[in-house]
């Protein structure tokens, strides 16, 4: 039964001992780790992908813990996390999977169109607190927030709040999708999300008088941007289903997928 079940395996293009991978990581990332998932467990049957959703710094801490194969990082991982790596044994590998803007989102009700990173970078530190100042309604700002564990959180705190401390009294969130959740049914509410959560039920300001957009991200004239990554343990083998994802971002169908959701799609081999 075995010998069978692996011969299975082989004929579909995987060896048996590469027939699993495990991902965790970021909830910005987790969308294209699940349909990059979908794609190759059509595409080999009898691999098994599983695709966790824990934020990026518990992706870092299951890759250097050995509990995961790939972590899927909305941040560069840190310092201390690459030596607390090497500790393990573990050479933590960047890929880069795709371009993001962090779009900042109000409400569709909202008047306010644009914002400046410094007019940002005030409302999350309490020094504006009603949107009347900024143009809009006379009323109280409701910050909503990603949780500190989540990369997303860490971008927007060193690319907009420049490691200033986030106001108290803002509401802080498990995913991107629950800030787009606060802010669509919240009027006085901004927050911040991944490129690819933006929706008819959000609007995205306009940051230092450019939109997020695909273009401006990837020209960087967007001021909000950043890379999206997954992390190995070492470059994978060549071959094997596990190098096949990592390098699935560049073929044409890992691209389409990755602009499909949202984001912007790194470029073509």
């Amino acid at each position: 039964m075995a010998a069978l079940a692996a011969a299975t395996l082989v004929a579909a293009g995987v060896s048996a001992q590469d027939a699993k991978i495990v991902i965790d990581g970021s909830t910005t990332v987790g969308p294209i780790a699940k349909q990059f998932a979908e794609h190759f467990m059509k595409e080999k049957k009898g691999l098994n992908i599983t695709v966790g959703e824990s934020g990026s710094g518990n992706g870092a801490k299951s890759l250097i813990n050995g509990t995961c194969d790939i972590a899927t990082m909305s941040r560069a991982m840190k310092g201390e996390e690459v030596e607390a790596a090497k500790g393990k044994g573990v050479n933590a590998v960047q890929h880069v999977v795709a371009f993001d803007g962090l779009a900042i989102v109000v409400h569709p009700s909202n008047p306010v169109q644009g914002l400046t990173v410094a007019q940002v970078r005030d409302v999350y530190l309490g020094k504006v607190k009603s949107w009347k100042d900024l143009g809009g309604p006379d009323k109280p700002i409701v910050l909503i927030s990603r949780d500190t564990n989540s990369g997303t959180y860490e971008a927007f705190e060193g690319l907009v709040m420049k490691k200033e401390k986030i106001a108290e009294g803002a509401e802080y969130v498990g995913s991107s999708g629950a800030i787009r959740q606060r802010v669509q049914s919240t009027p006085a509410a901004i927050g911040y999300v991944g490129l690819g959560f933006v929706d008819e039920t959000v609007k995205a300001l306009v940051i230092d008088g450019v939109a997020p957009t695909a273009e401006t991200v990837l020209s960087k004239q967007y001021p909000v941007s950043r890379e999206l990554y997954l992390y190995t343990n070492g470059d994978p083998k060549a071959g094997t289903a596990l190098a096949e994802f990592v390098g699935f971002c560049k073929t044409e169908k890992g691209r389409q997928i990755v602009s499909d959701i949202g984001f912007v799609p790194v470029p073509a081999k």
